[in-house]
């Protein structure tokens, strides 16, 4: 049987898994995995607080593809191959059981994710694939009437010679490094961060820095998008579960605002302004004569309930009964449409993720194959495919990275 080279540019979670399952297939072939820096598997070290968020427990992939801002249609025909039972059944396989949170959230039962580092050492180790460092790629030719079909050279002078590649790189990709990607024929469309938290400009509420709401919900005003969840306050801003999945979906039109304009929370999501403005009389009724600051009808930390009461002109010992109608529309206000104003965001080391990447339209989604050049597959951040925190990003890393392989071994 024909031995190939095969070439995995990218030493990330989708890079690696595409050349494990490669040389699972063929033992026999050369597999090269390609890095630019020194350094290997950086977002898998870091996601989830050292952890490895895995993937996430939902098997349903038409509510799986919910979860990706880019990249649904292109994602629903690859879930339908591999996804999260696919993954969880790899990794047990592989002595790396995983346990679910109660947000559905998959992490190794060890809680940490050098377990998934050293399983995956251990398959390169297993099937002899080479791993070059510090080979950072700057182009890439097709060869005719040749034994092997590409040509890459590195920035160090380094030539390598492919039967077929696979693009994974991550990070932010900015396209004047990837010129050869549009040598090849490509469009590649620019990338910017995805995956962030919000700068405030008034500092007041970085006071309450630490401070976690359990339910909130968050807007970038002037989009429709709206997402639910944990909230925290830091001392930068507004952080948390929903602020980051909200980045997700309005990645692109908050890069295009420089990350300035007005996000709204509501503290108290299962109340909009006007079905809050019904209820007060309840409250005041229930709670007459105690102080306002003493009594929450809401189970705010009382700290933020305090700060709130401050902002709207209420003294923390004003009594629920004597409170002026105009303090109470600015204290509901304040509740359930809070403005703040935002100027830049806050990414973390390695761990963030972009959207932005090859398009996706030049892209098979059966076998990550390019559309306009057979040998060329790519995975993971490389396309223009990005997923909410939770898991998601590395789902579609394992997808695409398994998927390129059967085809490129097939």
């Amino acid at each position: 049987m024909e031995i190939k080279n095969i070439v995995v540019v990218g030493g990330g979670a989708a890079g690696f898994f595409c050349a494990i399952q490669i040389a699972e297939m063929h033992p026999d072939w050369h597999v090269t995995i390609v890095e630019k820096s020194s350094k290997l598997l950086s977002k898998v070290r870091v996601s989830g607080g050292g952890r490895c968020n895995v993937t996430h427990a939902c098997p349903d992939v038409d509510q799986l593809i919910q979860k990706y801002p880019r990249g649904q249609r292109f994602l629903k025909k690859a879930f339908y191959q591999f996804a999260t039972k696919q993954t969880i059944d790899w990794f047990a396989k592989n002595d790396v059981k995983l346990h679910t949170e109660k947000d559905g959230r998959m992490f190794p039962i060890t809680n940490d994710s050098e377990t998934i580092v050293a399983c995956f050492m251990k398959k390169v180790n297993q099937y002899q694939i080479e791993i070059l460092l510090n080979h950072e790629v700057v182009s890439v030719e097709k060869k005719e009437h040749t034994t092997n079909q590409f040509e890459i050279i590195c920035s160090n002078k380094i030539v390598l010679q492919a039967d077929q590649i696979c693009f994974a790189v991550g990070g932010i990709v900015k396209a004047e490094n990837f010129k050869w990607i549009e040598t090849l024929g490509h469009h590649f469309i620019p990338s910017v961060p995805s995956l962030f938290t919000f700068n405030v400009i008034d500092k007041k509420i970085t006071t309450l820095m630490g401070l976690a709401v359990e339910q909130a919900s968050i807007q970038w005003q002037g989009e429709k998008f709206i997402e639910q969840g944990p909230l925290l306050i830091t001392h930068w801003g507004i952080s948390g579960p929903a602020a980051i999945k909200l980045s997700a979906w309005c990645a692109r039109a908050m890069a295009d605002a420089n990350y300035e304009g007005n996000i709204l929370i509501n503290w108290v999501p299962f109340y909009n302004e006007n079905s809050l403005r019904l209820e007060w009389m309840n409250f005041r009724q229930d709670s007459g004569r105690r102080e306002m600051g003493s009594k929450n009808p809401f189970n705010l930390p009382q700290r933020l309930w305090h700060y709130l009461l401050t902002e709207a002109g209420i003294t923390l010992q004003i009594k629920w009964a004597d409170l002026k109608n105009t303090q109470q529309q600015i204290l509901i206000q304040l509740l359930t449409r809070m403005s703040l104003s935002i100027k830049g965001k806050t990414t973390f080391k390695e761990e963030f993720v972009t959207c932005g990447g090859v398009d996706l339209a030049e892209i098979d989604a059966i076998s990550m194959e390019s559309k306009l050049l057979p040998g060329i597959h790519f995975a993971g951040e490389m396309m223009d495919v990005d997923g909410i925190t939770g898991g998601f990003n590395f789902q579609h890393a394992w997808t695409s990275g398994w998927l390129a392989a059967q085809h490129m071994g097939a």
